[in-house]
């Protein structure tokens, strides 16, 4: 993928107009393991596939809460998102305390945008190697963000990211219709059926290679006010019956595999 003089640094445009380093760091999102994002009018889902480098190793951590009513699932370089999330933390704390409010979902979303733009106008930076999918509720309602290194974020009703991922979005293009008025339960059933589509013939999903974040609003009925259902993860044993749900009759195993490439790519 050698680009001669143009893809030695972040800041320089080929002839063709493009930032070759931002093309790399795509890549790395793109050998991640696949994660999977849903949102309707009262919930947004996230859903993860995690990996072991080797079979010595513990699964990777795939999903992370921010605050009470924010999370993330990422794809790429687990480091690199580590950054980006202690970075939103340290934002989401000082909203509480400036402003007495959590911070709004697209505010932070465009705060770690501009962070990971800024890195493509400075020679001695790089992109970000990882892709999120930001889920939270604010005043506004359930919202779903998705994030690239290049800076880029955008609104999403449903989305999956990382290797494999396009045999997910089919599922969720075909079923996209239906997420709107779905409730937590038949969302997170059809995210991990939209994750299961991602998988080799011969993987399955288990209780020890899938995590679930899940965070919304109660109904409140006619005038009355909604309540804060604040960010979830679900992972190991409190992820069968998520499992048992979406996949019955298609049978679950105890066990499974998750080998990755390496340690850094998640």
């Amino acid at each position: 993928m050698f680009r001669n003089n143009y893809d030695n640094d972040a800041i320089t445009f080929s002839p063709q107009g493009r930032i070759f380093q931002i093309e790399y760091a795509s890549e790395a999102v793109k050998q991640g393991s696949v994660t999977v994002g849903l949102c309707s009018k009262t919930h947004v889902v996230l859903v993860a596939l995690k990996r072991n480098a080797e079979d010595l190793s513990s699964y990777q951590k795939k999903i992370i809460g921010v605050d009470n009513h924010l999370g993330l699932s990422l794809a790429g370089l687990a480091s690199d998102a580590r950054v980006l999330s202690n970075f939103m933390k340290r934002q989401a704390l000082a909203s509480k305390m400036t402003y007495g409010r959590p911070i709004p979902i697209e505010r932070i979303v465009d705060q770690i945008g501009d962070r990971a733009q800024t890195n493509t106008q400075n020679y001695s930076n790089r992109p970000y190697g990882v892709g999120l999918l930001v889920a939270g509720v604010d005043d506004t309602g359930p919202h779903l963000f998705e994030f690239q290194p290049s800076g880029m974020t955008q609104e999403m009703v449903a989305c999956a990211i990382g290797a494999r991922s396009q045999m997910a979005r089919t599922y969720l293009e075909r079923n996209l219709d239906s997420f709107e008025g779905c409730g937590r339960e038949d969302l997170v059933t059809h995210g991990l059926k939209a994750l299961k589509e991602s998988l080799n013939q011969d993987r399955e999903l288990t209780i020890e290679n899938a995590s679930v974040g899940v965070v919304g609003v109660s109904d409140g009925g006619k005038g009355g006010k909604r309540k804060l259902e604040g960010f979830k993860l679900y992972d190991g044993e409190e992820m069968a019956p998520l499992l048992e749900r979406a996949l019955a009759g298609e049978g679950l195993k105890a066990q499974g595999e998750g080998q990755g490439e390496s340690m850094d790519i998640s």
